[in-house]
């Protein structure tokens, strides 16, 4: 079966559009008139197996499969395979549930392939930008133990917690970002459009300005001249930070900047020590080789320095050491998660620990960001509060200076 992307109108003369699973175009045609649509345009689909480089365009850079979409479709596979409906039929099901035209096209791609005989775990690989490695092989676990059920429900509670603790970060990062996004605006008005209409004024007058005035003066004119000049150099050195990041040394010195930093660093750690528990812990339950568990977890910290003492570890992993050993010589983990992996392996829960320390570190970020944003708030309104009020002042001291010589 392949599909069809679809543009006409229902019989009201509404214009609608969609993407339509059929054997051919005629077939295509036919589902859609006996719906009441008039089709003006249908095209085939090209094979998830293209060139990744035909089609390019802003559609499709933005029609892309979001983390919720994904999850959904993972939760409801994993309960249709659980009640013992085949796979593909089971993925047919899901083509005819989901709405979001990215999921819904990977869906029906994938489905054909498990059609012509590839396995679930080698169809999924062909779509990697929708499909991380870590799905991939817990799929092919699943398929191999016979419980993919229960891998794919696990899939979907790992990513389910994974964008509830960004989304908790984002949320108590918001209101924050939002002060200081106004304050900027604020003052760059003020010291860019209000001030510099008052300096004439300033200037006729026959006597020395308050200090402040003077300052606030300074910076407007310097702010008027050079503010183009500013934004250029902050974007340059925003692509020159990116581009430099790419690099290894580069990656390397700013994940190591990012872990010294007051305050965000102690987050940024714990984060990365908690994805790493988690991913880890849920890749060994589902039944995936410590090694290529650790290769793919590799992928997923984002943090370079713990990327380099994994694959240590991994190597010594490979000569006959535990996994503990090789975490605490790198000085990368803390103490805490190295003893409860320690226990864990000496014990055989090792999945069991790991999960519990991610749900540890998980809650202390929350803690953290919650404790840090209720701090952050008040400090921001002070902050903002202070500059505005150094504007005010600095116009309204040689105003009242005018009136007192006038009286």
């Amino acid at each position: 079966m392949a599909l069809y992307t679809w543009s006409g109108y229902d019989e009201k003369g509404k214009a609608s559009s969609g993407m339509m699973d059929a054997v051919s175009i005629r077939e295509a045609k036919l589902k859609l008139r006996s719906q009441g649509m008039f089709v003006s345009t249908i095209t085939e689909e090209a094979h998830g197996l293209a060139s990744p480089f035909k089609n390019i365009s802003i559609r499709g850079l933005l029609d892309r499969v979001g983390m919720e979409d994904l999850t959904i479709t993972t939760r409801q596979l994993s309960t249709l395979i659980g009640a013992s409906i085949p796979l593909v039929d089971a993925l047919s099901a899901l083509y005819e549930q989901t709405d979001a035209p990215a999921m819904k096209k990977t869906i029906a791609q994938v489905r054909d392939s498990v059609s012509e005989g590839l396995s679930f775990g080698d169809a999924l690989a062909q779509h990697k930008r929708v499909f991380p490695d870590l799905y991939v092989n817990m799929v092919r676990s699943g398929e191999a133990s016979g419980a993919l059920d229960v891998v794919l429900l696990r899939l979907a509670e790992f990513m389910e917690g994974q964008h509830r603790l960004r989304a908790k970060i984002g949320a108590a990062l918001v209101y924050p970002a939002v002060l200081l996004m106004i304050c900027f605006v604020v003052l760059m008005y003020l010291l860019t459009a209000v001030v510099p209409k008052v300096v004439g004024m300033f200037e006729s007058m026959k006597q020395t300005l308050p200090l402040p005035t003077r300052i606030l003066i300074a910076i407007s004119s310097f702010l008027s001249w050079t503010w183009w000049m500013i934004i250029i150099g902050i974007i340059l050195a925003a692509l020159f930070i990116v581009k430099w990041r790419k690099t290894d040394q580069g990656a390397l010195k700013f994940d190591r900047f990012r872990l010294r930093f007051p305050v965000y660093g102690n987050i940024y750690k714990k984060v990365s020590v908690a994805r790493f528990a988690r991913t880890l812990g849920t890749l060994l339950s589902s039944g995936v080789p410590i090694i290529e568990s650790l290769r793919i977890v590799k992928t997923v910290v984002q943090n370079k320095i713990m990327e380099i003492a994994i694959e240590n570890s991994m190597t010594e992993i490979m000569d006959g050491s535990s996994l503990a050993a090789p975490l605490k010589k790198s000085g990368v983990f803390p103490p805490i998660l190295v003893h409860m992996v320690s226990v864990g392996e000496k014990s055989g829960s090792l999945e069991e620990m790991l999960m519990k320390a991610a749900e540890s570190y998980e809650g202390d970020v929350e803690t953290t960001v919650a404790g840090l944003t209720s701090v952050i708030e008040p400090l921001m309104i002070v902050i903002m509060g202070t500059l505005v009020g150094f504007v005010v002042l600095s116009i309204l001291l040689p105003m009242l200076e005018m009136s007192t010589i006038v009286r």
